[in-house]
Parts: C-alpha cells; sequence; structure tokens
C-alpha cells in the first residue's frame, strides 16, 4: 500500500486531500509546513510527496529541491490555486512530477497520484504495443490489426485509404511482413513524387538507348520486387498511360521494359495508399475504373488521429522512448497539462504531426518531462486563441468554440472581461465585482484562479 505525505498550509485542504487518498487505498501523513515534511520524511518512508506552493516559511518550490537532494528518485506533486505559468515551468524543471490548480477534479487527482506511483518504479513507460510497428488499442485500430491480419496471407491487392500522416505506408509495411513473401523486397513508390516522363522507366524499367539519356540498361521497381509487394503510395496521382500499362500488368502478370522487345515476367503484390476517394476519381472520370477494380480488392480505412485520441499517450510514449534515445536525453514524461493539450488538438497533420512535436519538445525541453511550453502546435490554433481577447469579436466565436472547445473560450472570455473590469474600476475588486453584477467573493476567487493577483 502506497505511502503519501500531503504538505498545505490549509488544514481544510489537508482533511479533503487525506480522505481522498485513504478512499482510494493509499494510506496518507498530513502535516502543515515545508519544515515539517522535512522531520517526517526523515522518520517513514513515503512513496509520493503533495505540496502546496505557497506556504509560509518555506514554500512548495523550496521544499522541493529540498526533497530532491534527500531522494532524487521520490515523485513530488505540487498543488496550487495561484495558476502561475512561471512556478510550473519552474516546479517540473525542478523535479516535479506534475503540478495542479485548485480548484481540481478528484478524478484528475487519482489519475496523477496513480500514475506518480507507477512511474516511480520505471524511468520510462513500457514500449506500447504494436502490430509490425503499428501503435494503438484504441477499437479502430484493433479493426485494422484484423483487417491486416486477415488479408496478409492472401495475395489479394489491397487500397489503404486515410488522411496524410496516418500511418498508410506503416500499414503496407505489416501487410508484407505478415505475408508468404516477407523475406522478399517490399518497394515503396511515392506516385506523385515521380515526374511522368520519368515513372515509365521507374516502374519498367527500360533498355538502353531507349531514350536520350539511358545509357545502359534499368531493372524497374516491378521486376525488383517480384515475388515481393510493391506500394503503390498516392495512387489517385497516377498518370493515365501508367495506368493502362498497370494494369496489363495485374491481369497478364507480364510488362516490357520501355524500349524492350522482351516480355518480363513478374509476381507481385500491390498494395496501393491514397488519401483520395477513388470511386469518385472513377466517376470523375480521372482513374479507369477496370483498374480500381483490379486494385481495390480488399480496401482498409486508417482513421485520422483525431478519430482515435486514446491512442495518443501510447503514442506520445514510443516518441518519448525513441527521440531521448536518438538525442541521448532523458525526457521520459509528460505533464498532465501538456497532455492536456494534445488530447485537445485535433492534429490536422495525424501521427505525423505528432511524432514532429513530441521530437521538437525532446529536443528543446531542459528537464525531464515535456511541458506544455515545449509544445509548438499549428499556427491557426495560436492566431484561434489570439482572436478570443480580441474586444471586437463576438462573445462566443463559432470557428473558435469548435476548435478550442467551449470551456476554453469561456474562461479566456471571463479573463478578459475581469481584466475590463478592473481597468474600469482602477483595480478595486469591490468597485469591479459591482461592474460584473458578481460577489466580491467570486471575483476574489476568479483573479486568484486566472493569476490575475498582484
Amino acid at each position: 500500500m502506497a505511502a503519501i505525505l500531503i504538505v498545505d498550509d490549509e488544514r481544510s485542504m489537508r482533511e479533503f486531500l487525506k480522505i481522498l487518498l485513504e478512499n482510494a487505498g493509499y494510506t496518507s501523513v498530513t502535516v502543515g509546513n515545508g519544515g515539517a515534511a522535512l522531520k517526517a520524511l526523515q522518520g517513514q518512508h513515503f512513496d509520493l510527496v503533495i505540496s502546496d506552493i505557497r506556504m509560509p516559511d518555506m514554500n512548495g518550490l523550496d521544499l522541493l529541491a529540498r526533497i530532491k537532494e534527500i531522494d532524487a528518485t521520490l515523485p513530488v506533486v505540487l498543488i496550487t490555486a495561484y495558476a502561475s505559468p512561471n512556478d510550473a515551468v519552474t516546479a517540473m524543471r525542478g523535479g516535479a512530477y506534475d503540478y495542479l490548480t485548485k480548484p481540481f477534479k478528484v478524478d484528475e487527482i487519482d489519475r496523477i497520484v496513480a500514475s506518480a506511483l507507477a512511474s516511480a518504479t520505471a524511468p520510462l513507460k513500457e514500449e506500447a504495443p504494436a502490430l509490425a510497428g503499428i501503435i494503438g488499442d484504441s477499437p479502430e485500430m484493433l479493426k485494422i490489426f484484423d483487417q491486416v491480419r486477415q488479408v496478409a496471407p492472401t495475395h489479394a491487392n489491397v487500397v489503404i485509404y486515410g488522411e496524410s500522416g496516418t500511418g498508410k505506408e506503416l500499414v503496407a509495411k505489416a501487410i508484407h511482413q505478415l505475408s508468404r513473401v516477407a523475406a522478399n523486397p517490399f518497394m515503396p513508390i511515392i506516385c506523385n513524387a515521380i515526374p511522368e516522363s520519368l515513372f515509365e522507366s521507374e516502374l519498367f524499367g527500360h533498355v538502353k538507348g531507349a531514350f536520350t539519356g539511358a545509357t545502359t540498361n534499368k531493372t524497374g521497381l516491378l521486376e525488383a520486387a517480384n515475388n515481393g509487394s510493391v506500394f503503390l503510395d498516392e495512387i489517385g496521382e497516377l498518370p493515365p498511360l501508367i495506368q493502362t500499362k498497370l494494369l496489363r500488368v495485374l491481369q497478364e502478370r507480364e510488362f516490357k521494359p520501355v524500349g524492350g522487345t522482351e516480355t518480363v515476367k513478374t509476381n507481385v503484390r500491390i498494395i496501393c495508399a491514397t488519401n483520395k476517394d477513388l470511386e469518385e476519381e472513377v466517376m470523375a472520370g480521372r482513374f479507369r475504373e477496370d483498374l480500381f477494380y483490379r486494385l481495390a480488392v480488399v480496401p482498409i480505412r486508417v482513421p485520422p488521429l483525431r478519430a482515435r485520441k486514446s491512442d495518443i499517450p501510447r503514442l506520445i510514449d514510443h516518441f518519448l522512448r525513441k527521440y531521448s534515445e536518438l538525442f541521448g536525453k532523458q525526457v521520459n514524461a509528460i505533464s498532465s497539462y501538456a497532455m492536456e493539450v494534445l488530447m485537445d488538438y485535433d492534429f490536422p497533420g495525424n501521427v505525423r504531426e505528432l511524432e514532429n512535436i513530441i521530437e521538437r519538445g525532446v529536443a528543446m525541453e531542459s528537464s525531464n518531462i515535456i511541458l506544455p511550453e515545449s509544445l509548438t502546435l499549428a499556427t491557426h490554433r495560436r492566431e484561434m486563441a489570439r482572436r478570443l481577447t480580441d474586444p471586437d469579436l463576438p462573445l462566443l466565436d463559432e470557428s473558435a468554440v469548435f476548435e478550442l472547445g467551449l470551456e476554453e473560450v469561456l474562461a479566456r472570455q471571463e479573463k478578459h472581461f475581469i481584466e475590463m473590469a478592473l481597468a474600469k474600476a482602477n483595480n478595486s475588486k469591490i468597485r469591479a465585482a459591482e461592474l460584473l453584477k458578481m460577489s466580491f467573493r467570486s471575483l476574489r476567487y476568479k483573479t486568484k484562479k486566472y493569476g490575475m493577483d498582484t
């Protein structure tokens, strides 16, 4: 049973936390200041310390530093009623496991306590489970795993649909790795990255003298991948001439290199991917209908990251491990507030964008934990946050609500109007409360909540 030390100069908060933690199955000891906390640590083993930041004599940040001198591995969670970004950054960089702002939700403290205790025995979380490199255990991804396992042993052609950055190539590799030809080549081709004039040569090869610059014979990817798999990414961009020639390969299992007269036999499996709707492309006359039916024997649709958000924590753990090892650092966790920011974000760039965010965060972070300040999200979201404080905008901007969420929009608007009232009242809270038609006590609580007290 884990033992937790609670440090807070407010008796009501100590009692509240003690009841909460003991109902959750932990044992706890409460003290009212930093000096008493250090004495308790000398006389008893604790698995976790929860401390207020603002206390007389010794504040929570000083206590944190003293605790880390005694036992650098002991997790410390700091709590405060004054949401100061500077305090939060100092706390996390000083080695705090996480921080909470009052008032907090019961399930929030339960989650952070459980996470802090679990992290105490392992510097990095266990590697996320994966199927041939694909990480996720959401219902959406488990469905993908089932489809991959079913289709992989067959020789059926597959079309993988999904937005850019969702991991379509990983799905294609998984199909190949679980197939009967896994030991043979897997050849990826990005259809929109090769000039149309060179595409035929890349795919089918050419013979010497076939065109200007063809000074030697060249083996095409379809021949090089014989008895293996060819992955055609962005198949919707395939030029019309190549569509016709690829159809013959699928029908006859043979082709002729550019400029050649001899037929080359091939036995390749075609796996395609696209972010377009191929049926719509067929209806629009941009994609051959007969080729579509040859390719799309088995369709697999990879969901965007915003549709499987429960996979985000596992993906973050994986990328933290990957880039900590790559950069020779020990950034082994992410703060709950940074996690909350990411869980609320829609990721227009999907998994690729998440990986980029974590890579940059690990590279730039000076502590062992990713903080909200280390996250760099899409510019349009930062611009949306700025617009929320513009007094010339409507009170509730529809795009802002749908982008950031109603709670965040309301909180920003509330803070904005409190600032306006305080300015109009020359910083008199009593007068500002009257202007806002609210009680002085409510206004005082909200100014503390938003870190507006000086």
